[in-house]
């Protein structure tokens, strides 16, 4: 489930850091209003046996705004989404969501027009075909040839030998970590967009945008639209178009 928020503003541009990095802290705010429990054991101690943090967002949206090269063009009417498969935390931002007029997103005035509740498609047929608009994070083992670890932040991109393995146990384990059915597989990787690297605050996170076709129960597509695909969701990585 995700919650569309119809904003408007009159900046023109949002600074590249400032495109993703902002979300994060706008969903514990939120959340921290109306549940700070609930925000303090996602933030300390994540969720389930795997210690995830269940809810992701995308970037904001303004489809009308004039295009500017190299920029990240803003105006006039867009949309900012967050997304959850816990009804829990959906249910506690559109409550707070309710009474706010504004939201600060990297020092850009977003005016609230309304909130609108978007249910994840039915995917009865039990396979999903899903895009993200922001990169896909999976981290690998780090080990060069030699069996011996040489990074710690291995960021796989989908044509890299590792890349379907730690994609699928990502898949897994979010099932795990919210008790839906856990068997949910990578079918196949059908688009793969431009490398890039997002700035988090605590260094570089670096993946590619993607397009997958993924097999399973519905509930469990259902809630993989709803959270993202891949790891570090909840900084804005592999979110799912729409």
């Amino acid at each position: 489930m995700r919650l569309r928020i119809a904003v408007r503003t009159t900046a023109r541009e949002l600074p590249w850091q400032s495109v993703q990095a902002p979300g994060r802290g706008l969903c514990y705010g939120l959340l921290r209003q109306v549940a700070p429990e609930v925000a303090s054991q996602l933030h300390e101690q994540g969720w389930g046996e795997h210690r995830m943090v269940p809810f992701g967002f995308g970037p904001p949206v303004f489809p009308h705004a004039p295009r500017l090269k190299g920029r990240y063009a803003i105006g006039g009417r867009g949309y900012v989404e967050l997304g959850s498969p816990l009804f829990a935390l959906v249910e506690a931002w559109a409550k707070v969501l309710a009474g706010i007029p504004m939201l600060d997103w990297g020092g850009v005035a977003l005016h609230v027009e309304g909130v609108e509740v978007v249910e994840a498609p039915s995917f009865e047929s039990g396979r999903a075909v899903l895009r993200t608009v922001t990169p896909v994070v999976v981290k690998g083992s780090g080990l060069g040839p030699d069996g011996v670890r040489t990074t710690r932040q291995a960021f796989l991109l989908p044509q890299e030998p590792e890349f379907a393995g730690y994609f699928a146990q990502s898949l897994r384990r979010k099932a795990e970590t919210i008790g839906v059915d856990p068997q949910v597989a990578l079918h196949a990787v059908t688009w793969v967009g431009a490398r890039r690297s997002v700035d988090v605050g605590k260094g570089k996170k670096s993946g590619a945008p993607v397009e997958v076709e993924l097999r399973g129960a519905a509930e469990t597509l259902r809630a993989l639209w709803s959270w993202g695909l891949g790891q570090s969701n909840s900084a804005g990585f592999g979110w799912v178009a729409a």
